[in-house]
């Protein structure tokens, strides 16, 4: 998360990142997610993505990306004291971009 200070205009308070997530587009790309201390759910619903992430398993989810675009999403699991500041955002963008 982006500190409130350091926002330039035109960033989302608590839904910026310092990294994004960058996929190509028309592409299928699968996420595997795990959790290093407690469960966590990484949930991005503009993409209907939500999956859990378990400390000592692993997940699968799949998604294909049709659009350019930036997606927002937040853990959705209550997985501690600052739950609401674990934002998520996945940048889709042209195969081309991707690539250089």
């Amino acid at each position: 998360m982006i500190p409130e200070a350091d926002l330039e205009l035109g960033q989302l308070r608590l839904l910026d990142v310092d990294n994004r997530v960058v996929i190509p587009v028309d592409t299928h790309i699968r996420f595997v997610v795990t959790g290093a201390d407690v469960i966590h759910d990484w949930a991005i619903p503009s993409l209907g993505v939500k999956i859990d992430c378990v400390p000592g398993r692993l997940n699968q989810t799949s998604v294909m990306v049709q659009r350019e675009g930036v997606f927002y999403g937040q853990c959705s699991e209550i997985c501690g004291v600052y739950h609401g500041f674990m934002p998520i955002v996945v940048e889709a963008v042209s195969t081309e971009k991707y690539l250089t």
